[in-house]
Order: structure tokens, then C-alpha cells, then sequence
């Protein structure tokens, strides 16, 4: 653990820095994203269950809304790694050596199950939510006229959630490592964090059981999946900890 220890000051002036250089490099991601956004959003119009559809504006400042909003969130995507690696060199004078280097290691599958949740999300859960919402508006005889706009709002609310969710397994870890939680504490809690899950799943999946199921099972498997990594995790930390103590002892 570093020795030097900072003043209140001292670390709101390291935290600026931190600030500065994810700020840098979200401008740089954001003139990146004006090149892709426009292909992107035309990809994503394109897919085959969407080119059957026609997408309308109904404001005149709906497709510059899309387009700033799909900058945006690209560039926060690209800045990702960079975001994770300042919050770690922020944290990481307070760590051990061997947390820090163990925990330098998750910043590239922090950003793999981000995208991954994306995918899953976007391939898996946006074609049932469509199809299912598309055959209740023919149940009810409606015709359905789609904004550009709120079908984009569509695919935020139902991918960024899942991006930010996937990223269970590496806190779990983070925080495994640093011994706030053990396997055995997520073990013991399952039947209140499948609850919760549970509850998540219902605020983003359509009111009906199979789409509630498809949200679900991941969601648990992902879980499962967490305490699994977490026992791994709890091992090296155990480790860590019998080889702290034998130094300390040999100081003594």
C-alpha cells in the first residue's frame, strides 16, 4: 500500500486531473463518433424487422436529436476504458501491490461485457419486445405510426441497462478481492438478489411472462456466474491476506 497519504485538498486536485483527462479524451471520442453515428443509425434502421417499418419524424428536430444522442453515447462507450483506468489510478495508492495489478486486469472485460450486454440486448431482447408489441398493437387494432425519435429511446432503455448489468461478474470480483463481500455472503442472499433481479427484469421486459423469462434468466445466470468468479476471487484473497500477515509478522 502506498505510504504517502494525502491531504483532502491534495486528492480533490488528483481527482481533477482525472476529470481533465476523461474530459480530453471524450472530446477526441465525440469527434470520432460524428463519422460513426451516421452509419450506425443507419445500420440500425436497416435491420430486417425495422426496413419493414417506416420511421417518421415528427418534430423537425428528431433526427438531430438521434443523431447528438447516438454521438453521445458512442463516445461514452470509446471513453469507457479510459473512464475505468482514471477511477482506478484514483483508488489504487490506497490499495495493495498485488490488488492493483489484479484489479488493472479488469478494465479490458469490464468494456467485453459492456459490449456484450449491448449485444444481447439488441440481437436477443429488442426482436421479441418488437414482435411482442407489434402483435398487441394488431390484438387492440391499431396502426402504429413510429417516431424516429421514440424508437431510438426504445433501444437506450433496453440496451444501456444491460450493458451496465453485465458488468455484475467484474464488481462482484472488485469487490471480492478487496474482501467487502465474500461467495458465501452472495450465496447466502441469493433468494433476495434473484427478488431484486426479478423486479429489474419487470421494469425493462414487456408486462407478460415470456418476455419477463427471457430477461430474467440471464440476469440469474449472471449472477450465478458472479459467485463463481467471487470464489475464485476470495481464494487469492485469502492468499493475499495469510501472506500479509507473515510479513507483518516478520517486521514485527
Amino acid at each position: 500500500m502506498n505510504n504517502e497519504e494525502l491531504t483532502v485538498v491534495e486528492h480533490i486536485q488528483e481527482l481533477r486531473k482525472k476529470l481533465v483527462v476523461i474530459a480530453f479524451f471524450f472530446v477526441i471520442a465525440m469527434a470520432v463518433s460524428f463519422f460513426l453515428a451516421k452509419p450506425l443509425i443507419q445500420f440500425l434502421q436497416n435491420t430486417e424487422d425495422i426496413a419493414a417499418l417506416q420511421l417518421h419524424a415528427f418534430h423537425v428536430t428528431d433526427p438531430m436529436k438521434v443523431y447528438i444522442q447516438v454521438i453521445f453515447i458512442l463516445s461514452l462507450v470509446i471513453t469507457s476504458p479510459v473512464i475505468l483506468y482514471q477511477l482506478w489510478s484514483f483508488i489504487s495508492p490506497g490499495l495493495y501491490e498485488q490488488e492493483r495489478k489484479a484489479t488493472l486486469r479488469y478494465i479490458p472485460y469490464a468494456f467485453l461485457l459492456l459490449i456484450t450486454g449491448f449485444v444481447f440486448s439488441y440481437l436477443v431482447l429488442r426482436p421479441y419486445m418488437l414482435k411482442w408489441m407489434m402483435n398487441l398493437a394488431d390484438d387492440m387494432d391499431v396502426q402504429q405510426t413510429i417516431g424516429i425519435y421514440e424508437y431510438f429511446q426504445f433501444l437506450m432503455q433496453i440496451t444501456l441497462p444491460f450493458g451496465l448489468i453485465f458488468q455484475l461478474p467484474i464488481i462482484i470480483l472488485f469487490l471480492t478481492r478487496l474482501g467487502i463481500i465474500t461467495p458465501m455472503f452472495l450465496s447466502k442472499v441469493r433468494k433476495y438478489a434473484y427478488f431484486i433481479l426479478l423486479c429489474v427484469a419487470a421494469l425493462i421486459a414487456p408486462p407478460d411472462v415470456m418476455s419477463l423469462l427471457i430477461v430474467t434468466l440471464p440476469l440469474c445466470v449472471l449472477y450465478e456466474i458472479s459467485i463463481m468468479i467471487s470464489r475464485l476471487g476470495y481464494r487469492k484473497y485469502l492468499k493475499a491476506e495469510q501472506k500479509r500477515q507473515m510479513e507483518f509478522a516478520a517486521n514485527s
